[in-house]
């Protein structure tokens, strides 16, 4: 759908701001996350992995009282969340919780503070430290990643397999003309240093598609 692109190119700059997440062997912290699954849908497809962009609702409470501290339902009136699998755009534990996830299916988690705030907390979320977290999680979408093929393909208008700063100009100019907000004239050019900064890890000026592809889902 138009909507679910356009938030799939929102986010895309999301990600290119976001720095790189380095692989790291999951294994150990995998069993620390207890999971138990509530409802699963009669067809589980697709299934999500590190990089695809989910759209869900999650319950958060305290394991200590059960005093719930998050509701995604009475947050930005309503609508479920989007985020990037796998990349720390949540806490630790939600990235491992949610990943073989179908849309429709419901998981209840229980995350250790080790992969959540750990021993400072988080003041403003109403979280003490060492806290033991419980998310009643339910998901609706299962979407390509902002770093797919495709997404690259889009940007890269002369299939040469590199973006130049030209061709991501040129895309956060037509981002920023579809979103409508105001900005002032500086910021698009603040973002495109951000985002060579962030990306280009040798320095020659274009992005290239290993260097694009840090989640690894995809091959170029």
């Amino acid at each position: 759908s138009d909507m679910g692109r356009a938030l799939t190119l929102l986010l895309l700059l999301l990600a290119l701001l976001a720095a790189p997440a380095q692989a790291e062997g999951g294994t150990a912290a995998a069993e620390e996350v207890k999971m138990e699954v509530l409802h699963l849908p009669e067809v589980c497809s697709p299934k999500s992995k590190k990089g695809d962009l989910l759209n869900a609702h999650y319950d958060g409470f305290l394991a200590s009282d059960g005093s719930k501290f998050y509701c995604s339902r009475t947050q930005n009136e309503g609508h479920p969340k989007w985020f990037v699998l796998g990349v720390g755009q949540v806490i630790k534990g939600l990235d491992i919780a949610m990943m073989n996830m179908c849309p429709g299916e419901k998981r209840k988690v229980i995350i250790p503070p080790s992969l959540a705030y750990g021993q400072q907390g988080y003041v403003q979320g109403k979280i003490p430290p060492n806290a033991t977290l419980i998310f009643e999680i339910e998901l609706y979408a299962v979407n390509k990643g902002p770093r797919s093929v495709e997404a690259f393909k889009q940007i890269d208008k002369d299939s040469d397999k590199k973006l130049s700063q030209l061709e991501i100009s040129q895309y956060l100019k037509e981002e920023f003309a579809r979103d409508g907000k105001k900005r002032h004239p500086s910021a698009h050019d603040e973002i495109l240093a951000d985002i060579f900064k962030k990306n280009d890890h040798d320095g020659d000026g274009f992005i290239s598609a290993k260097e694009y592809n840090v989640y690894q889902h995809d091959e170029l």
